[in-house]
């Protein structure tokens, strides 16, 4: 999986790997419990994940700047104010309102997609033979650049970082 997402060129690696390292167990608890209490952007830290695990690259404060000021627009306008609605509609057990929360689910999907294309336009060439232990180290030192020093030691991105350990692995 690594090897492969490495190497891809296209618009939408970035999305391939957030899906699949997403999927991992204990991810998306962490990630969600970052954005929830903290304020960061799931898009914005597996972005710094997949730039260090499939590209080899360390994420400089310039960058930083330019993939937050690339995910801002979407985030603030669309991706936010859709799940605060989608959130809002979890407690209506109507079948009806459900069915418009999965609508609205996609379309929250579909604007953090759009982020992620854009994100991973920015960071187009892949370094090559950058090895796991690289990739992984580069990845680890990209979250904590994303978080800050305190958040990198939470007990979310020791989550994160483990579940990172075993997908380089896998």
């Amino acid at each position: 999986m690594i090897e492969a997402a490495g190497k891809l060129r296209d618009d939408e690696a970035l999305w391939r790997f957030s899906a699949a390292f997403y999927a991992r167990p204990g991810v998306s608890e962490a990630l969600v419990a970052l954005q929830d209490r903290a304020g960061w952007d799931v898009n914005l830290m597996l972005y710094a994940l997949w730039l260090g695990v499939c590209q080899g690259g360390r994420l400089t404060k310039e960058g930083l700047a330019i993939a937050e000021q690339v995910a801002q627009p979407i985030r603030t306008d669309i991706v936010e104010p859709l799940r605060a609605l989608r959130r809002k509609l979890r407690a209506d057990p109507a079948a009806d309102v459900q069915s418009l929360r999965d609508g609205i689910k996609k379309l929250e999907l579909d604007a953090e997609k759009a982020i992620q294309v854009r994100l991973g336009r920015i960071q187009r060439s892949a370094r090559t033979g950058v090895g796991p232990a690289a990739r992984a180290a580069a990845a680890r030192a990209n979250l904590a650049r994303y978080l800050g020093p305190d958040m990198a030691r939470s007990p979310e991105a020791a989550a994160i970082g483990e579940a990172l350990e075993a997908f380089i692995r896998d």
